[in-house]
Formats: C-alpha cells, sequence, structure tokens
C-alpha cells in the first residue's frame, strides 16, 4: 500500500529566544488539526540562546517530543560570519536571501562535522531523539552533507527537495516558506504560495516550513493557517522522520533532482 498523502510542517528556529511566539504557532496549528510537527531547534541561536542552559526550554521540548513532535537539529549557531573577497553571488545567497544566516552554506568536512557532533552530542545528553538535521536557510555545502552521513543522520531536506542519507534517495518537494523582513517581500511571498500550493496539488508530500516571526504578521498567519486547512482535507499530518519512514517501508522510488 503506498504511503498516504502528506503534510509535513516544520517550525524553524525553536530556541529559547524564540519560545513564546512558537509556543502559540503550535497549540494554534494543535487547534487547526496538526498535532505533530518538526520542531527545528539550533543549540546555540546566534551565540544568545543556549538550549543546553534553560531548563524550562528543554522540558517544554522533551514534553513537546512526548506528544509526537519531532526535534530536528538546525544547524548549531544559525549564523555565518561575513568575510572578506566573496564573490557578488556568495554575497547575495548569505546576505541578500539569508541575512548571515547560512551557517552550512559553504562549510568544509571538518568544521560541519565538528558542529554537527557539538549539536547531536548536546541534543543526546539533553534527551532528545533528534534523526535528522535541515540546515539554516537550507543551506547545505555537499562536505557538509557528507558529513552528515558520516555521523549517522537519517535525513536532511532542503528548499526543493527531501534526501533520505542512508541510500542518498531523493524527492522533489518545493516547500512552501514566507519572506516578513519588508513589505515588498511579504506582498511576493503570499502570491508565490498562493501559486505554489496549486502546483504541488498532485505531489504526494507537501511542506509547509514556518517561521516563528510570521505569526506576528496578520495576513502572513492568515494564509499559513488557511493553507493548512485546505491541506488537511485530504493530507494526513506528519513529521519529516515520520514520512521517511513511509518511503522505506513502501519502497517508493526516489525522483532525482539537482539540489533546490
Amino acid at each position: 500500500m503506498p504511503p498516504p498523502r502528506a503534510l509535513v510542517v516544520s517550525l524553524h528556529d525553536v530556541s529559547p529566544r524564540t519560545q513564546p511566539a512558537c509556543r502559540r504557532i503550535i497549540s494554534e496549528l494543535k487547534a487547526l488539526g496538526v498535532p505533530r510537527t518538526s520542531l527545528l531547534v539550533i543549540p546555540d541561536h546566534h551565540r544568545r540562546g543556549s538550549i543546553a542552559a534553560d531548563s524550562g526550554c528543554c522540558e517544554w521540548l522533551r514534553a513537546l517530543e512526548q506528544e509526537g513532535h519531532e526535534i530536528v537539529l538546525h544547524g548549531y549557531h544559525h549564523q555565518r560570519p561575513r568575510r572578506a573577497g566573496e564573490s557578488v553571488q556568495e554575497r547575495l545567497t548569505t546576505r541578500f536571501y539569508t541575512a548571515d544566516e547560512g551557517e552550512f552554506y559553504d562549510l568544509d568536512l571538518p568544521h560541519a562535522r565538528d558542529a554537527v557532533s557539538r549539536g547531536t552530542a548536546e541534543f543526546r545528553a539533553l534527551g532528545f531523539h533528534a534523526t535528522g538535521f535541515i540546515a539554516p536557510a537550507w543551506l547545505l555545502s555537499e562536505p557538509a552533507e557528507e558529513a552528515l552521513r558520516e555521523l549517522g543522520l537519517d535525513y536532511t531536506t532542503r528548499l526543493g527537495s527531501v534526501t533520505d542519507l542512508r541510500d542518498s534517495r531523493t524527492w522533489r518537494s518545493q516547500s512552501l516558506v514566507w519572506s516578513v523582513r519588508s513589505a515588498w517581500r511579504r506582498a511576493v511571498s503570499r502570491r508565490w504560495n498562493a501559486l505554489l500550493y496549486r502546483q504541488l496539488s498532485a505531489n504526494p508530500l507537501l511542506r509547509v516550513s514556518i517561521h516563528p516571526v510570521d505569526v506576528s504578521h496578520t495576513a502572513i498567519w492568515k494564509q499559513i493557517t488557511g493553507l493548512i486547512t485546505r491541506a488537511l482535507a485530504d493530507r494526513e499530518p506528519m513529521t519529516y522522520h515520520a514520512w521517511v519512514t513511509a518511503q522505506r517501508a513502501a519502497q517508493t522510488p526516489a525522483l532525482h533532482s539537482p539540489p533546490a
């Protein structure tokens, strides 16, 4: 039997710094009919939001995991220092596109291995059961992806795909995501995601990626909750871990494409 049509709602940038907004989002998603999400947790958010140093946040996350939410390792600091001599492409990608948060965009193997090792070790010590890794802004270098395989991570995602790191099968699925840093970005995001939702109507997997700041913009949050409500009419909400596990069980063929 093929896996069900799925809806994965992921909440990015979860940390002590964003906990109040994340609490509200999780509560409202539950009311809509999304009882489980993939929570992308940053070990030390911009070096000013250590999960390990906040016992209350840790207890909250452990309780969510017990309820069926998934903890996903989301970078380490979620921040990439600017460097001298960067190309125009590098500046556009790391500054304009992701506001200096593309931490794993161009990491080499040793540095990626170190950051991911520290994150997974801290999560294990805190009692989290993270099997996936998703890079900030989905910007993951090839050496960093190799580090994930070396360290035994189960899966990763990019903006346009989900990859099983055990066998490198990749499934195309463009995530809905909103940019809210300016009025023009918010307007473009609403139009783009309305179009993308229609284009993905036949895709077995629909991904909705939420950031804590989204809930503070009324029109954006209204669109997000509206699209999720529509999707729930014929899709089962699940985590990334559950979806990848279902594909393995069903041996569904991968649709290979360049990472987006």
